[in-house]
């Protein structure tokens, strides 16, 4: 039986004019055969077609195209759909996602609207001088306007969330607006998990977009489509400016990359055969969202450890966070007025910049119930150690409840401390005298102790507060 490609080569070599003997030979077919062909076609009877055979994972194509999104590999999908029920075999699989993928890879060109979206990436352009002549690894940043085309490209020498955000920035000044989407790769910077369903940005970046009031959409992983145009704004700036030229300093790149990237907006665009800049002021510009009022204030960004009395220690102060994250690294933002605290990209605490050293910011639902310092109970419990050591300890005690009335756990349990390395007599004298002097500090009391100043007569306007 014939083959439907030995039909189409039969078919093909009669409609040229080649007799059934020509035909015959050239095939290595018999005549006969030749000629039943023939005959159908004469007849207008076409070619048979392969009748699509049914697969035993035809019920499981929904799933599986849906785990291929995921970009899970055929061992993966095949542990999946076996557990829903799937009998077959792991090599079954493999080569029914291999199909797949072959009918899948189609380039569809995708085009946006005016003002609706821009793409970003990085690009790494090699080893370039810096002004002190030193040589550093160099990235090209590019944002391209994905209607207009429309480029910014700024030289950068890492790939930091606060390099991105600054990058960006500066791009979205250079067009004068902000788009409504901005079109990230899974980049380390911006995104601490590569999945495009549900993507976790890192706190940083969020806030940013927050802020210039854009959405923030990662492309999906190995989907070159998604992101084509600034991939080709990439190798464009890649081959026509940085490739064969030199320069002298950092300073050299941005003068000269500023000119190049202003000339390459007014070139005509290989692709939509338009100028960019006049399609971005004719169509998009007007498009854009609007500037924020005030540059986004970049914030310091690290990470602590969250201390067993549910503090963080920032700039020299301390900082309070829920209780279920003792012992936990957090990240941080602080600005000049605030700093915010979150874990896994969710806020957990956000306070008021505390000033000067040594300073507390407590919030009192951090901590759990049966510890929290308006409770009774556990009040009454340090105050009784404070008793013990002597009644102006106790009185120390008073006096720190009621000048800071939120944080006063730490500087007690200091107080208590310094039991290890001097006499319950020694700092029973030293808390009188902090107390006479209206001190109540942790600190003062160390000092009075390590001195020896409890040895010194008070002044005659104590008298009074000292008694007791």
């Amino acid at each position: 039986m014939l083959g439907v490609g030995m039909y189409t080569t039969i078919k093909t070599l009669w409609k040229k004019g080649n007799n059934k003997s020509q035909i015959a030979r050239a095939t290595g077919h018999d005549w006969k055969t030749v000629d039943k062909v023939i005959k159908k076609l004469e007849k207008g009877i076409e070619v048979p077609k392969h009748k699509k055979r049914k697969s035993i994972l035809d019920p499981y194509k929904e799933k599986i195209l849906s785990h291929l999104e995921e970009d899970l590999t055929a061992l993966r999908v095949y542990e999946k759909i076996r557990d829903i029920g799937y009998k077959g075999s792991y090599s079954s699989v493999r080569r029914y996602v291999k199909g797949i993928k072959e009918k899948d890879n189609i380039f569809v060109r995708i085009e946006t609207p005016p003002g609706k979206e821009a793409q970003v990436d990085f690009g790494y352009v090699g080893l370039t001088r810096t002004e002190g002549g030193k040589r550093r690894k160099t990235w090209v940043f590019n944002m391209r306007l994905s209607h207009s085309r429309m480029d910014y490209y700024q030289k950068v020498y890492d790939q930091k969330v606060e390099t991105f955000i600054g990058c960006h920035i500066n791009a979205f000044e250079y067009f004068g607006g902000v788009p409504e989407v901005v079109k990230i790769d899974n980049l380390k910077a911006a995104i601490l998990e590569a999945n495009f369903y549900e993507p976790s940005y890192q706190q940083l970046y969020k806030h940013f977009s927050d802020y210039y009031n854009f959405s923030p959409l990662p492309c999906r992983i190995n989907q070159s489509n998604d992101k084509g145009k600034v991939e080709s704004g990439i190798k464009y700036v890649k081959r026509n400016f940085f490739a064969g030229r030199k320069f002298s300093s950092g300073k050299d790149i941005d003068r000269r990359l500023r000119d190049w990237t202003d000339r390459a907006n007014k070139r005509l665009h290989g692709t939509t055969r338009k100028i960019p800049l006049t399609v971005f002021i004719k169509e998009e510009k007007q498009k854009l969202r609007p500037l924020a009022y005030e540059r986004f204030r970049m914030p310091k960004v690290g990470t602590r450890r969250v201390y067993h009395d549910c503090h963080i220690y920032v700039g020299y102060n301390y900082y309070s966070v829920p209780h279920t994250y003792v012992g936990k690294e957090v990240d941080i933002e602080l600005t000049d007025t605030l700093l915010r605290v979150s874990y896994r990209g969710e806020d957990i605490a956000v306070h008021p910049v505390a000033e000067g050293r040594g300073k507390f910011r407590t919030n009192y639902s951090h901590y759990p119930k049966y510890k929290r310092y308006d409770s009774t109970r556990y009040q009454e419990k340090k105050r009784a150690k404070m008793a013990s050591v002597g009644p102006y300890a106790e009185k120390m005690f008073d006096l720190i409840v009621e000048d800071s009335p939120n944080c006063w756990g730490r500087k007690v349990a200091g107080i208590l401390s310094l039991k290890k390395s001097y006499p319950e007599k020694i700092i029973e004298k030293s808390c009188k005298r902090a107390y006479c002097y209206r001190a109540p500090s942790y600190q003062i009391v160390k000092k009075i102790c390590k001195t020896q100043a409890y040895t010194l007569p008070l002044e005659e306007d104590t008298y009074e507060f000292a008694k007791v």
